[in-house]
């Protein structure tokens, strides 16, 4: 950027007008100024230097910023076991009723000695009135080999887990979903299932009804991760799977 001379005239009209030497003093100062930036000692570098300094800091907040599967939970004080908190004041009938209330229905030979639940899915179902129930088993990591299901195109159906939990209340459950074709995310969803007490017999839960797409570019495959995480985004269990779309459910139970 250049100044020219123009800039030297309106600090006369400011009353400098019967002082032509510091006037042209100014002159020659701001012209060497702009003539050779790099030996100014005025803030303009300064200035830049911040605006520099804010975007590095802007870009390294979005690159921290933290997704729902790396948040930090919040200690709020000592954590007891279960039975711990069950046997603290035994004796005093008040208490234990309002614990019992608040507890629910625990089964106490199912409670344990550590502060983490046990949470152990059994099955996935996929439950149609169009077909009988497709019970689907989980290997124990969680991948099972190739196909797993085939859906068919359009057909209403919901999902039914049946998990066990033990040693501990798991609070609030929940199931997240992704669904790729191609290596294109096409579908996502997350889903509260609740809040859970340590018993011997599993639980059952259905899912919201869903609808399967259709047409000639919905049917093929599909490559999947299903979560299942607690409020301290503690993930019990991931499945990384693959299913089809097709025009009729595939032969089989």
């Amino acid at each position: 950027m250049s100044l020219t001379v123009g800039a030297v005239p309106s600090c006369r009209n400011m009353g400098f007008d019967d002082d032509k030497e510091a006037a042209e003093d100014k002159r020659d100062t701001l012209e060497k100024k702009a003539t050779h930036p790099e030996e100014s000692d005025d803030d303009g570098g300064g200035k830049i230097g911040s605006r520099q300094m804010s975007e590095s800091s802007f870009y390294a907040t979005e690159d921290d910023d933290n997704d729902d599967e790396h948040r930090t939970s919040i200690q709020l004080g000592p954590q007891c076991t279960l039975k711990e908190q069950l046997e603290k004041d035994k004796d005093d009938e008040s208490l234990r009723k309002w614990k019992e209330q608040l507890l629910g229905s625990v089964d106490i030979d199912n409670i344990g000695e550590t502060l983490e639940p046990e949470v152990k899915f059994l099955s996935v179902s996929i439950v149609s009135p169009d077909r009988t129930d497709i019970v689907l088993s989980i290997p124990e990591d969680g991948n099972p080999q190739g196909l797993w299901f085939t859906l068919k195109e359009g057909s209403h159906y919901r999902l039914k887990f049946s998990f066990q939990v033990g040693n501990n209340i798991v609070s609030g459950l929940r199931y997240t979903n992704t669904v790729w074709k191609t290596g294109v995310k096409v579908f996502s969803t997350k889903e509260m299932i609740g809040t859970f007490s340590p018993q011997l017999e599993p639980y059952t839960h259905e899912m919201p009804e869903e609808t399967a797409p259709s047409g000639f570019f919905a049917r093929g495959s599909y490559t999947a991760k299903s979560k299942f995480l607690d409020d301290d985004n503690k993930c019990y269990l991931e499945i990384n799977y693959t299913f089809d779309i097709r025009k009729e459910w595939a032969s089989g139970p």
